[in-house]
């Protein structure tokens, strides 16, 4: 094996040209999406209100194997990427463990996470249809972020839903939106009849992702010359992100490693898809086997305490449905949740993969992760995101299994963004006034209750 480095950077040259669709090697493919009043799987034109037309045509393909990167996109990539695959030798030294751990470092760049990889082809395809702008929805406010700095690039106007909680306990996120252009509302709103709804039906409701996607949907099928752009959650939001997997697969190569344990957080699938791609590619057609893993909170529990179903993808029952692992569209997650993880549902992509058994899932409660995330910090000298920090601790309880078992494992996680926009959570955590609230099963079975009944 060859002396490996630190940091495993790639040159220009050896970025991916092109994305990556999984679904064309899947052998059962995602259950399409489907009209919410016919049932009936949804047609391009059916779409065309809402997203983009280009977008729509991504999302809907099944069978392209490999999309090439538009040149202008390819050329903004070049300022942040390729992203650094590092070894996490500081890190693997204080847990005394015999595994070797990397992570995929996607926090480089000034909105500080993954998000910016779609945001910039998703505001590309907007301009090139001539739209005047676009509305998004955000949790965290990672993805809003990013989106902002896309559409300032490309002078489109943005409008920008985000969810109450985050937008009153990440304020800095917030303006960094509002640096870059956007219009930022909290959500649930009383500038949409959907949010004005969900606040008459949930009185004093801290929101959730499906709230701020039913408002900014609203807003961009009755305000002419925009459409709506989502972050995560879509096939072609999932086609964009395989960036990061291509790279750290050609990273790995370089070195003539072999991952043994590829490890994602998952909220609506957007990091954990991009990651895992040419991985699972390779699983799905038995060149490999992976032990692919996806780390979801205990608090908003999708994959491993859901039910796998069509639902609606919003809370406002306004979008198309979707076949996925689901809470029920009107699902809140607690809100003393301090990640971005709090989507109800997960991205049909992986809802397949999962229910077919190609990868596991595992929740982890919130002040365990911040833990890890404190350990991290420690040894490897980043602050971490509260949505990596779910990857961080389960690859931290794997290279423990490998000091209990002697065995040397090659862990490889995606270290989606950074934290030094979540310091109230941090806050939170060292003055102990976070706790591990899980939805009990009563719970969920009231969300379930509302689940569409699809034959």
């Amino acid at each position: 094996m060859k002396e490996i480095p630190y940091k495993i950077y790639l040159s220009e040259d050896e970025m991916p040209k092109a994305w990556y669709n999984l679904r064309a090697d899947m052998k059962t493919k995602p259950a399409p999406l489907l009209n919410p009043g016919t049932h009936q799987p949804m047609a391009a034109e059916e779409l065309a209100p809402v997203f983009c037309e280009e977008l729509i045509q991504q999302e809907l393909d099944n069978d392209t194997p490999y999309f090439p990167i538009p040149e202008e996109v390819y050329n903004f990539y070049k300022m942040y990427r390729p992203s650094p695959l590092v070894r996490a030798y500081c890190l693997e030294k204080a847990l005394d463990t015999p595994a070797k751990i990397y992570y995929k470092f996607e926090g480089n760049n000034t909105s500080g996470s993954h998000k910016l990889n779609s945001a910039i082809a998703q505001a590309y395809y907007a301009k090139k249809q001539g739209l005047k702008g676009v509305t998004t929805e955000t949790g965290a406010g990672q993805w809003g972020t990013a989106l902002s700095m896309a559409c300032s690039y490309f002078g489109l106007d943005l409008k920008v839903f985000m969810v109450k909680v985050s937008y009153e306990q990440k304020p800095f996120r917030r303006e960094v939106m509002r640096t870059y252009g956007a219009s930022v509302t909290p959500s649930p709103s009383e500038t949409t009849n959907i949010g004005k709804k969900i606040l008459a039906d949930h009185p004093g409701t801290t929101g959730s992702l499906g709230c701020a996607i039913s408002e900014a949907v609203e807003v961009a099928v009755s305000t002419p010359g925009y459409r709506y752009v989502l972050g995560s959650v879509l096939n072609q939001v999932l086609l964009h992100q395989s960036v990061i997997g291509l790279e750290t697969e050609i990273a790995l190569k370089k070195y003539d490693i072999v991952p043994d344990i590829i490890i994602g957080c998952a909220g609506g699938g957007s990091n954990l898809g991009g990651l895992i791609a040419p991985f699972m590619r390779d699983k799905i057609l038995g060149k490999a086997d992976y032990r692919i893993l996806a780390v979801e909170p205990a608090s908003c529990p999708s994959f491993t305490r859901g039910k796998y179903a069509y639902d609606f993808a919003d809370t406002g029952m306004v979008c198309p449905l979707a076949k996925m692992y689901t809470l029920g569209s009107n699902f809140i997650p607690a809100p003393n949740h301090a990640g971005g993880l709090r989507y109800h549902g997960m991205s049909t992509t992986l809802s397949q993969l999962y229910h077919d058994g190609y990868m596991e899932a595992v929740a982890v409660p919130q002040t365990e992760v911040f833990k890890a995330a404190e350990k991290f910090a420690r040894c490897e000298g980043i602050l971490p995101a509260p949505e990596s920090s779910h990857a961080i601790k389960a690859a931290i309880d794997e290279a423990e299994k490998c000091k209990e078992t002697g065995e040397s494992k090659t862990i490889v996680f995606g270290l989606s963004g950074t934290g030094y926009f979540d310091l109230v959570a941090y806050e939170k955590f060292h003055d102990g006034k976070m706790d591990d609230y899980i939805p009990t099963d009563e719970d969920l079975e009231r969300s379930f209750k509302g689940l569409p009944q699809v034959e």
